[in-house]
């Protein structure tokens, strides 16, 4: 199951008191089958195809174990069908019925684009989504996780525990197999209590907008020299061996992806970083140092020297820069002395868009997105600014119209002030 932090301490938002709940400790009909085989998913297309109203949809993946984010089980739950565990590893092929019978019913998620992803990889098709925790945000709660959820909207106690477990194991172990039904038990129980709540709150709108965007929006650019995320990269001094970090970490991802186990646990940062400080010339140099001394590590220690060799050879002009490509906007805290300009009007605009969040009982960032809110103020919009230019400009970057609805008067009021403020002081 996907799971999602809890709001931090400062959003602005009152933390009230623990429910009292009532334990859920399994599913009311037991814990269904694993299903596997192509005259299994037949049975459970036919049984969702008979169903009637929403489809609860769930995940499990093995992040932290695998180097894919490939879903190692999709739980299903309709009314008038029961719920289904279905193992999509052996025989993928043979879930079409599945796909059928999924396309074209409201599927309901718990943060719905940690599953989507990997639902889509087995071609699964989604006409409309229903995320109970993106509607939590949106009504404020300070816990959107779907124990917090459940407790909050059905008074009940949701077990927890094997969220982050590997789920590429096989079998998997019985425990495992009730939480992961227990995930999609209460989950259409738990939409239509939400539902009513945005209703209630005058959001129910807001959440249909939010909800497609989710479902239409493109997947997100690659990241730019990814290996620069290495843990601890700061504290390599020399171009030439930040060289050696990229290439151990190119290294470790290909070797990753072959074998389809998480970077993390065929090499961990911390040894990338102490090789590329060593820079060492042979096998015998290499595994004196820390993690590969021990057997695994000696088997692959050819793959790290040869990665680190390579650093070695290449020409000047060849190596990393050590402060890295500039991606996006510099730290506000530079505005001043790169773009003063920017910086008056990003201090007029967060006030603002942090008063209309609390005032309507969202947080900040599903009001408007940080980095579109800090675009605006570095790029600024023709003066004297006018609502109508400034809805353009966030409906460019992807603001929804309930959104723009309640910013952009108050913004472009927030920019002329600015220009106000500095005509002023001259």
């Amino acid at each position: 199951m996907s799971t999602s932090d809890d709001r931090p301490a400062d959003s602005g938002i009152e933390v009230d008191a623990e429910p009292a709940v009532e334990p859920l400790l399994a599913p009311a009909d037991g814990v269904p089958p694993v299903l596997s085989r192509a005259a299994e998913f037949a049975y459970a297309a036919e049984c969702l195809a008979a169903g009637t109203g929403p489809i609860a949809v769930d995940t499990e993946r093995a992040s932290g174990y695998r180097y894919s984010q490939r879903a190692y089980l999709v739980q299903l739950r309709r009314t008038g069908s029961g719920s289904f565990l279905l193992d999509p590893i052996s025989e993928p092929e043979a879930l079409a019925p599945v796909i059928e019978a999924l396309d074209g019913p409201e599927w309901v998620l718990h943060a719905a684009d940690q599953d989507l992803p990997c639902l889509r990889e087995l071609g699964f098709r989604c006409e409309t989504v229903f995320d109970t925790e993106l509607a939590g945000r949106l009504l404020g709660e300070p816990k959107v996780n779907l124990a917090a959820m459940v407790a909050t909207y059905l008074g009940l106690g949701l077990q927890k525990g094997h969220g982050a477990a590997d789920w590429s194991r096989r079998p998997l172990p019985d425990d495992w197999l009730n939480y992961a039904a227990l995930d999609v038990e209460v989950l259409v129980e738990l939409r239509d209590a939400v539902q009513q709540a945005l209703v209630e709150q005058g959001k129910d709108e807001w959440a249909r907008q939010e909800f497609r965007y989710v479902l239409d929006r493109p997947a997100p650019a690659p990241r730019v020299d990814k290996w620069r995320r290495t843990a601890n990269v700061h504290t390599v001094k020399s171009s030439r061996s930040l060289a050696a970090v990229r290439e151990l970490w190119t290294a470790r991802e290909q070797l990753a992806q072959r074998r389809d186990v998480a970077p993390g646990r065929i090499l961990p940062d911390s040894a990338i970083v102490t090789a590329a400080n060593a820079m060492p010339t042979s096998e015998a140099e290499l595994t004196r140092l820390p993690v590969f001394g021990g057997p695994r590590q000696r088997r692959q220690a050819g793959i790290w020297l040869g990665a680190i060799d390579r650093a070695r050879s290449l020409p000047e002009s060849q190596l990393p820069s050590k402060r890295g490509p500039t991606v996006g906007l510099p730290p506000i805290s530079r505005w001043e002395q790169r773009n003063p300009d920017a910086a008056a009007r990003i201090a007029q605009v967060r006030p603002i868009v942090k008063e209309i969040a609390e005032s309507n009982n969202l947080p900040v960032e599903n009001l408007l997105a940080p980095d579109l809110v800090r675009q605006l103020a570095w790029d600024g919009v023709a003066l004297p600014a006018t609502p109508d230019a400034v809805d353009a400009y966030l409906a460019a970057g992807g603001a929804r119209p309930w959104q723009r609805d309640l910013t952009d008067v108050a913004l472009a009021d927030a920019l002329n002030a600015d220009t106000t403020t500095a005509q002023s002081g001259d």
